[in-house]
Parts: C-alpha cells; sequence; structure tokens
C-alpha cells in the first residue's frame, strides 16, 4: 500500500470537484435551506425564529436527512464506472498503482468534497444564529454537522459500491437512486408498518436493532435522542432502550456502514 499515490488521486478527484463549482454549489443550496428551516421549522406551531440549539437541530436533521444521501450517491455512483466507460480506467491500472489504492484515493477525495461542501454549508447557516449560540450550543452543532458528514460518507461508500458493481453509468444511477428511496423512504415506512402489524410484539429492543440497519436511522438517532426534549417532543423516550442510544455505539455503527460497503468494493475491485 502507498499512501502518496493513494493521495494523489485523492488531491485529484478533490481538485476536480472545487473546478466544476461543485462544491460551492451544494455549499451555498445548503446553507440556504438550512437557514431556511432553522428559522421557519417550527412555524406549523404558530412560531417562526432561533428556538434554542435542540429545537434547530432537531428540524435540520430532517433536512440533513433527504439531502446529505442524495448528495453522497450522486457524488460518487460513477467514480469507478465512469472511469472504465471513459477508458481512462485501463490508463489507472496500466501505472504502478494498485486497484485499492486507486479506490481508495477516489473515496478519500470525494469524502473530501462532501465535507467540505456539507460543513461549509451548514457553518454559513449558522453565522446569522450565531448570536443566540452559547458555548455549548456550538459544540452541540459541530456535533451535528460532523455527524452529517459521517452519513455523507456511509452512503458514499455505498455509491462506491455500486459504482465497482455496475456495467455502465445508466445502471449505476438507477441503483443509487434506489438505494437512497429504500434508505431515506421505504425502509422507515416498511419498519411502521410491522410494527403496527405486530400489535405491540415487535419490542422496542428489536425496533431499535432495526434501526440500526438504515444509516440514516442511525444519524437521526445521533442527533435526537440526545436531548429530552425533544424526544418527548416526538414522543421517542420510550420507543429504542437506552442502551441503544449511546452516541459510543451509534458513532460505532456509522463507522461500520462507511467500512464494510467500502471494503465489499476493494474485494469486488480486485
Amino acid at each position: 500500500m502507498e499512501w502518496r499515490q493513494a493521495g494523489v488521486i485523492a488531491r485529484q478527484e478533490f481538485r476536480d470537484r472545487l473546478r466544476n463549482r461543485w462544491v460551492l454549489a451544494v455549499a451555498l443550496v445548503l446553507a440556504l435551506l438550512a437557514l431556511a428551516i432553522a428559522y421557519a421549522g417550527s412555524a406549523q406551531q404558530g412560531q417562526v425564529g432561533f428556538r434554542g440549539i435542540e429545537v434547530t437541530v432537531a428540524s435540520l436533521t430532517s433536512l440533513a436527512v433527504y439531502l446529505v444521501p442524495l448528495i453522497a450517491l450522486m457524488l460518487g455512483y460513477d467514480a469507478i464506472v465512469g472511469e472504465r466507460e471513459r477508458g481512462s480506467l485501463d490508463l489507472l491500472v496500466s501505472m504502478p498503482i494498485t486497484r485499492f489504492e486507486i479506490l481508495l484515493g477516489k473515496f478519500a477525495g470525494l469524502s473530501a468534497a462532501l465535507a467540505c461542501a456539507t460543513a461549509g454549508g451548514l457553518v454559513l447557516a449558522a453565522l446569522p444564529l450565531a448570536p443566540h449560540f452559547s458555548g455549548h450550543d456550538a459544540w452541540h452543532y459541530v456535533g451535528f454537522a460532523a455527524s452529517s458528514v459521517l452519513m455523507g460518507m456511509a452512503f458514499l461508500s455505498m455509491a462506491m459500491l455500486v459504482s465497482v458493481l455496475s456495467r455502465d453509468r445508466i445502471r449505476a444511477s438507477g441503483a443509487a437512486i434506489g438505494l437512497w428511496f429504500l434508505f431515506v423512504l421505504a425502509f422507515d415506512l416498511g419498519l411502521t408498518g410491522a410494527l403496527v402489524a405486530s400489535n405491540g410484539a415487535l419490542g422496542s429492543g428489536v425496533f431499535g436493532a432495526l434501526l440500526m440497519l438504515n444509516p440514516a436511522d442511525v444519524f437521526r438517532m445521533l442527533n435526537i435522542f440526545g436531548s429530552g426534549d425533544v424526544q418527548d417532543m416526538y414522543g421517542l423516550a420510550t420507543a429504542v432502550p437506552g442502551v441503544l442510544t449511546s452516541p459510543l455505539l451509534l458513532v460505532g455503527a456509522m463507522a461500520a456502514w462507511i467500512g464494510v460497503p467500502l471494503a465489499l468494493s476493494a474485494w469486488r475491485f480486485r
């Protein structure tokens, strides 16, 4: 493993995203949406404006769950299959660089671009809110931004696996959209239906364990279950056992969602 060669690939991927203004565009869109939700997220309750960091993060969590996975999947779905279609992959593998170094370099470069876009957008959105933040609020917001980046990396890792497995970019894009639909929309709907159909037989422990099978739900638990007020607001206090809401456990689950698809990609790409 030559880290320097993987670093060259990573820097090239990152520069490409900066050159085509992708990072700037995503950061601005995310900032505008985040700022709008931060001020108007409680409009249905007859109130607008900043209502505290916990309510703000709970509102922004809903935005991040929908937008960040889509950005990550669209960013990475053609990382390998696109190179293969253009014929540049054959040129890369003919050089003194391993396939794993190519894969790792692309993932690192795309992760850096995703982190800059996500964290940059959230930081821009936080600037008008900064006068309302205490020191604790600022750390809470930083934790939210960091968890958003981790969720994006988990979906980027799945996008890399899709890119390795797909025969062409059309199939890869379809699979990426399918993953977004499955994890962001269909998974929770199906799990809720199973919970209702079981008439309570599906205990909170099983329910919580099933939530771990979705990185978007792991992200939700990281940012919602850390606040007692938000749990009471959404009626979540008894939905998941306390042992499954440990931040250390949830971060470990998110790390697994990043590592396992990437490991499978490396194995298949050999």
